[in-house]
């Protein structure tokens, strides 16, 4: 499934929302619905920057996929971080790299959290990006 088709389905499940309540009730089922981070990789060099809470992002490459790996400490972030990784893992780095995140603008997300939180959200997005062009 590429990027666009993963994140196509989320504007289909957003669009179910009437409200931004439901929304934020969605995001934290996303988070709970997360593959648990290995404990191992909570360490200080994984931990995004820009984020009041406490989000750890991880990435490994297998047979020419990015696979990301996220946990946090906060239930509306893990809720962003896992909306995040369910786009973009299992994708190849150089699609990673180029995407653009518009995803987020059409689901109104940037616009509905508070600046500490946005400000978490970009962090997200460019440790993502980093990891991509890393791998490509």
């Amino acid at each position: 499934m590429s990027v666009e088709t993963a994140a196509a389905e989320i504007l289909e499940d957003f669009d179910l929302f009437d409200d931004w309540e439901d929304k934020y009730e969605y995001i934290i089922s996303l988070g709970k619905e997360l593959d648990a981070m290995p404990e191992a990789e909570k360490v200080e060099e994984n931990l995004v920057k820009g984020c009041q809470s406490r989000v750890w992002l991880n990435a490994k490459q297998e047979d020419g996929k990015v696979i990301f790996s996220a946990d946090s400490d906060a239930i509306i972030s893990k809720g962003i971080i896992a909306l995040l990784v369910k786009i973009l893992s299992n994708q190849s780095a150089e699609e990673i790299a180029k995407n653009d995140f518009s995803f987020i603008d059409k689901i109104g997300l940037k616009e509905h959290l508070s600046p500490n939180r946005s400000n978490g959200l970009v962090g997200m997005m460019k440790k993502m990006k980093s990891y991509a062009l890393a791998y490509s």
